[in-house]
């Protein structure tokens, strides 16, 4: 089970901050909180021990690379016992960003990105309805995204 961790109003400081801007030095921190470079690596250290931070990434735009249709695919399965090997099928598809196991009528939902919708159409038809044990797909095109956060401290 997964566990919660405790933090305190410095560690919430501190995270914030770096959610803010990841690449914000250690000593900007420690001047932000008033406590030492030190003290503020050693708690970015224990809170990544402890899993709250899972790491630290660059988030490309994907339009700038030409992927300028996101859609959200709801993948119908034959049967629950086809999951695993769905979804290590759908990982060699690098359109698919992410992908959930949910409740309700979809096995799977999960989200691609595609150049246009000629291609989401190539993808769904050619690559996607053909793996093993998918019966079936329900696409929505997202027109825009209207929020974007990360849950807040």
């Amino acid at each position: 089970m997964d566990k919660i961790v405790q933090i305190d109003g410095i560690d919430k400081i501190l995270l914030n901050g770096l959610m803010q801007d990841a690449r914000m030095s250690i000593n900007q921190l420690a001047k932000q909180v008033g406590i030492s470079g030190a003290a503020v690596h050693q708690r970015l250290k224990k809170l990544e021990r402890s899993g709250l931070i899972q790491g630290s990434q660059i988030i490309l735009n994907p339009k700038f690379l030409g992927y300028t249709t996101l859609a959200f695919v709801g993948v119908y399965l034959d049967k629950a016992m086809n999951n695993p090997e769905a979804v290590k099928q759908l990982k060699k598809i690098n359109e698919v960003t992410e992908c959930h196991y949910t409740t309700g009528d979809w096995s799977v939902l999960i989200k691609i990105m595609c150049k246009d919708n000629a291609d989401l159409m190539n993808l769904l038809n050619n690559e996607i309805q053909k793996i093993p044990g998918v019966s079936r797909t329900e696409t929505f095109i997202s027109l825009d995204q209207q929020i974007a956060r990360q849950i807040k401290l």
